[in-house]
């Protein structure tokens, strides 16, 4: 049975041998074929892979970690831990966030995962506060991991205006770049009024905290102003009612109602609180 191979590899050998022009067209027709096929191979950098894994997020600024630990994220994985397939749960809270994290055996198709996954989150949000902000619930795709990060930095602008020309300039000239899907902002300091209300003030006038957040509701307000029709066509009006900068913050007026029958009096809101223009607090960053 090995006599025929033999003599096929000892005809191969001697062909080479007796036409050595033969093999070495051959020899560069194979290269030059490579040279050319090397151009068009297509190279995934990034392969095409997702990992079985589902998190939620959930954000209540300002709320203690004790808390957000018994009133979001044992609820969250109370509901989520009965999740299809799910064969592990894994939760990390800190003050005011709350992360859960489900982990599925390999080979799950991950699109009916995250399906089942936001049908239960769903039936969570009955039993979570009503301070929280929308939750957020994804799945882990190295897809979307950003290909550049850009750490910005200036001598000439603050903190808060940097953040601000980031967010509103920088941040939309990377959106017109072509093949850019999405521009993030991360980081920095973002703007935020602070109006510190002086309790014994308000106290003295008949006031409270919720008088002042109407206040300040009402007043940065744009309400439709009905249409004007007319023989050319018609025009839409509103009242530009927003605020605008500092000062119209500092002056807005509060109406002091009298219970005596005596007329209402005007007050401003520096009169009752100090108006800061500050920042928001830098929250903690957790997976």
């Amino acid at each position: 049975m090995s006599k025929p191979n033999k003599a096929i590899g000892r005809g191969l050998a001697s062909w080479s041998i007796h036409h050595p022009i033969g093999v070495v067209m051959i020899t560069l027709a194979v290269m030059i074929l490579g040279v050319f096929a090397l151009d068009r191979l297509n190279i995934g950098l990034l392969p095409q892979l997702i990992y079985p894994d589902i998190r939620v997020r959930i954000i209540d600024p300002g709320v203690p970690a004790t808390i957000m630990e018994d009133e979001v994220t044992r609820q969250l994985e109370e509901q989520l831990a009965i999740t299809e397939d799910a064969i592990h749960v894994e939760s990390q809270t800190a003050e005011g966030r709350s992360a859960v994290s489900l982990s599925f055996a390999y080979g799950k198709d991950i699109d009916v995962a995250l399906r089942d996954a936001s049908t239960r989150l769903d039936r969570a949000k009955r039993f979570l506060p009503d301070t929280i902000e929308p939750p957020v619930i994804y799945k882990r795709d190295p897809s979307q991991l950003p290909v550049a990060e850009y750490v910005i930095s200036s001598a000439l602008r603050d903190p808060v205006e940097l953040r601000s020309w980031v967010d509103y300039s920088l941040g939309k000239w990377l959106l017109n770049i072509h093949g850019v899907a999405a521009a993030e902002v991360g980081g920095g300091l973002v703007r935020e009024i602070q109006v510190l209300v002086d309790q014994d003030r308000l106290v003295g006038i008949g006031l409270d905290i919720l008088d002042i957040a109407d206040a300040l509701e009402e007043g940065n307000k744009e309400t439709p102003a009905g249409r004007l029709i007319m023989q050319q066509g018609e025009i839409s009006g509103r009242t530009a009612g927003r605020f605008i900068n500092m000062e119209e913050i500092i002056n807005l007026p509060i109406i002091l109602n009298s219970d005596s029958g005596s007329p209402a009096r005007l007050i401003h809101l520096s009169e009752v609180a100090q108006v800061i223009d500050g920042a928001e607090e830098e929250p903690c960053a957790f997976a």
